[in-house]
């Protein structure tokens, strides 16, 4: 880690701007999936063992420069004060006389969390006006929401042209760390596993991957699809980019001329479009005819993907297999399935890092988290990392 981390600053008595990422699901007032503020605990667990007063910062959803109270980070206070067993302040705004006055009369080993950052315009904007107020709140600051450092915000980059001090906090630290190695070092046999909906989304990372000399890339999801028919398999009424065929077909050519394995899946559960709630079935791939959706991987190619990560010592997974998070229809079996698999890899001595929203609540909907060796707080900034890409956020913290 070539940046300066928390645990090179002083903190004593220090007021400590921390950009956490508190975008979190809330439902009816209530954080429904609390994985990254459990994030961000050890780090603000830190600041305060160190007589820090805290001033935490994120925002939530996007409420498009206004402030609205549906993405209001209120219940997200009251839910950390839960999960801290202590009192956790909250402010109404982010900046301004009132914010400045509740910072003034914090004590060391105090917290207090702004309201959404977002409710400005001058945010997304990266204004230098709206990052100088922000750093007028605090003298150090510590950006810790690696799920945001691959933004250009004013909390993110613009602060830290205005505080003596811009360091890491332990969770940034943690996936600099992991993800870092991935690129720079992995062991091998090294295994990426990518899904979900889009190959577009997914080429910056697949070209790195193939650069890097993965051993074998498993691709599920609906972006198989793109890669079935640029092979002239006939994909129904599937979602598929036909205008990514040629970039699909362009990924297998240097994915064979790297010795790089690519798995497709063998199988999958299928939907006829005339009558999707009772046509439900699990097909071989080239049996899919013009009227059926491909909605998940079947348990075949669960088999096949488990297989190709018996040996594996490198593991990251981005991205479901299915349409995973439509919980009502039914199709999460085969991100579950991998989910367990990759578990399995983990236990056998594999390091497995997952990324991206619907991977991680698959590992947590399978009960199998805590055996995961790490698991990225980033979905866009997790991508952009792997592809090679400098994230503005990590780039405007201090080097050591």
């Amino acid at each position: 880690m070539s940046k300066l981390s928390i645990t090179d600053l002083d903190l004593k008595g220090k007021r400590l701007f921390v950009r956490v990422d508190f975008n979190v699901p809330v439902k009816d007032g209530r954080v429904e999936d609390d994985s990254r503020i459990r994030g961000a605990l050890p780090t603000i667990q830190y600041a305060l063992e160190h007589g820090a007063r805290v001033i935490l910062a994120s925002h939530l959803g996007r409420p498009k420069g206004e402030r609205n109270d549906k993405y209001s980070l209120r219940p997200v206070a009251e839910h950390l004060a839960k999960l801290m067993s202590a009192p956790v302040q909250f402010a109404d705004d982010c900046v301004g006389d009132k914010v400045k006055a509740k910072v003034e009369a914090l004590k060391d080993g105090e917290v207090l969390l702004l309201e959404n950052l977002r409710f400005h315009s001058e945010e997304e904007k990266n204004d230098d006006g709206f990052a100088k107020q922000l750093a007028s709140l605090c003298d150090v600051y510590v950006n810790d929401a690696f799920g945001a450092a691959h933004r250009a915000h004013a909390s993110t980059v613009g602060i830290t042209k205005f505080v003596s001090q811009s360091a890491a906090g332990l969770l940034m630290q943690k996936e600099l760390e992991y993800l870092g190695r991935v690129i720079s070092n992995p062991e091998h046999p090294f295994v990426a596993i990518l899904g979900g909906a889009k190959v577009s989304d997914k080429i910056p990372v697949l070209n790195a991957l193939i650069d890097r000399k993965v051993d074998k890339i498993l691709i599920g999801g609906a972006m198989a699809y793109t890669f079935f028919k640029a092979q002239g398999f006939t994909t129904g009424k599937s979602l598929v980019e036909d205008e990514m065929m040629p970039t699909a077909l362009e990924i297998i050519k240097r994915a064979e001329k790297a010795n790089v394995e690519l798995l497709l899946p063998t199988d999958h559960q299928v939907v006829d479009s005339y009558d999707p709630l009772k046509s439900k079935k699990t097909i071989p791939v080239e049996f899919t005819n013009a009227g059926l959706v491909g909605l998940d991987i079947g348990a075949e190619t669960v088999a096949h993907f488990s297989q190709a990560l018996q040996d594996a010592k490198t593991v990251i997974w981005n991205g479901p297999m299915g349409v995973f998070e439509e919980k009502q229809l039914g199709f999460d079996e085969g991100t579950i399935g991998v989910a367990r698999a990759v578990a399995e890899a983990a236990d056998r001595g594999a390091t497995v890092i997952v990324g991206g929203g619907d991977s991680v609540a698959a590992i947590t909907q399978a009960g199998v988290a805590d055996r995961i060796t790490h698991v990225s707080t980033g979905g866009g900034a997790t991508l952009e990392f792997l592809a090679g890409d400098e994230l503005p956020g990590v780039a405007a913290l201090k080097d050591k």
